[in-house]
């Protein structure tokens, strides 16, 4: 069984910064991409980053675009996310995911990862 690790969450006033990171245990194994979701109180799941490892290539929702960025490490499995410039609207828990392969052409599906961390808790004050 493959567990990923969240750790960075914390409280933080509007316009702040926090960098989240995401670590692999268990057994070994190689993923397509990684990516950061979020879930506030009351809302769905939705996508907030990816990280394509056929390329490094990042891509990120409308609603973090110029504020968050991801990075990682593919051999090791790890998996980071800056955000700056950080508002109110941005409270949530974030969870990090891995991909094993490609199953789809998105990235941005929950449904397309096949596992998942127990999520950070980001809380923006205003």
């Amino acid at each position: 069984q493959v567990q990923l690790v969240e750790s960075g969450g914390g409280l933080v006033q509007a316009g702040g910064s926090l960098r989240l990171s995401c670590a692999a245990s268990g057994r070994t194994f190689s993923s397509y991409a990684m990516g950061w979701f979020r879930q506030a109180p009351g809302k769905e799941r939705e996508f907030v980053a990816t990280i394509n490892w056929r390329g490094g290539v990042a891509y990120y929702a409308d609603s973090v675009k110029g504020r968050f960025t991801i990075s990682g490490d593919n051999a090791k499995n790890t998996v980071d996310l800056q955000m700056n410039s950080l508002k109110p609207e941005d409270t949530a828990i974030y969870y990090c995911a891995c991909k094993l392969r490609l199953y789809s052409g998105s990235n941005y599906r929950a449904e397309e990862y096949d596992y998942w961390g127990q999520g950070t808790q980001v809380t923006v004050s205003s």
